[in-house]
């Protein structure tokens, strides 16, 4: 193919006419190869071998994707990215007020003054697609190049299977039940970047867990850790770290105990876990500091701490990412 020909390629490929050479009349499309068959990430009772097959097609279509997207630019004047764009990062935007935006095709919350967020999951493609409209109808696009990351995965064999899979019918209804909860308070969002003014840490404490680490039992790949764990003694008062609009605030729910949804705006969503006592209500706003609970070890937790999670429309974003040090490595670091 040649090069003009690679550039229309991957033009086509995100959805935008190749511009004619200058002088060139315009020809009129090539007939339209057989659709290959579409390329699915594996399901999850594939089989080990069949599973790895799919992986490697799905990789594969992934890659092509990114070497596409790179044919458009990596930074534009009509939106200003701050933020760590990498597998679980979140990423801040600005651009002109009345402009839209949309990433991999999907639309993108922008508010009055231009503000926005993109979250990039933890097996993120290594590249995105940003594209914004301008007031006047102009069309910029943007390829981000998303830092691949590595998380600790952990095998563990010769478990009782008991153990590892498996529930109870009553504990079924149970979740079923919580999940329906969880649906309902994540069904709006507000407009108002609460998000901007930083985060802070809503609790001090060592590092206990991490984004994104994953067990694997018996072969069994468990579902890889959805955010952050800070140990703390029982009781320890549990901060909000931005403002926000409260959502959800239960206790006894089957796996996360004491829970609160905080809204930061933007389908930004704070989750807080296994806390001891609630101190607040759906509906409510809190601002960055306000005590929302405190730690405890409910629901499915084997000892004392908090575990905060942040959630970006439908994609789980590491929170360690948006934090500032830890203030003793603060300190430290000052000596």
């Amino acid at each position: 193919m040649t090069f003009l020909g690679w550039i229309a390629a991957g033009l086509a490929a995100a959805g935008a006419a190749p511009p004619a050479a200058p002088g060139l009349p315009i020809a009129p499309p090539a007939p339209r190869a057989p659709a290959a068959a579409p390329i699915l990430a594996p399901p999850r009772h594939a089989g080990a071998q069949d599973a790895l097959a799919l992986q490697a097609r799905y990789a594969e279509a992934m890659q092509r994707v990114a070497e596409r997207q790179r044919v458009f630019p990596k930074s534009s004047d009509a939106a200003v990215l701050s933020g760590r764009a990498a597998q679980g990062g979140l990423v801040f935007g600005r651009t002109v007020p009345g402009a839209t935006a949309r990433l991999d095709g999907e639309t993108v919350m922008v508010d009055e003054d231009g503000r926005f967020l993109l979250g990039f999951g933890r097996d993120s493609a290594p590249t995105a697609l940003l594209v914004v409209t301008l007031p006047d109808g102009a069309v910029e696009r943007i390829a981000i190049e998303v830092e691949d990351r590595d998380f600790p995965v952990q095998r563990i064999d010769g478990l009782d299977q008991s153990k590892v899979s498996g529930f109870t019918e009553a504990q079924l209804e149970k979740i079923a039940a919580d999940k329906a909860k969880k649906d309902a308070a994540r069904l709006e969002t507000h407009a108002r970047a609460d998000w901007a003014d930083g985060f802070a840490w809503p609790v001090e404490g060592p590092i206990s867990g991490v984004f994104g680490s994953q067990r694997i039992l018996n072969g069994e790949p468990k579902r890889p850790h959805s955010g952050l764990d800070i140990a703390a003694p029982e009781g320890t008062p549990v901060r909000a770290p931005a403002a926000g609009i409260v959502r959800l605030a239960e206790s006894g729910m089957y796996f996360e105990g004491g829970l609160v949804f905080l809204d930061h705006g933007h389908w930004l969503e704070s989750a807080f876990m296994h806390l001891s006592r609630i101190d607040v209500a759906p509906g409510q706003r809190v601002e960055k500091g306000d005590v929302i609970g405190a730690v405890g070890a409910t629901g499915r937790a084997t000892g004392p701490h908090l575990h905060w999670s942040l959630k970006w429309t439908d994609r789980l974003v590491d929170p360690q990412l948006v934090l500032p040090p830890p203030a003793d490595k603060a300190a430290a670091a000052a000596e």
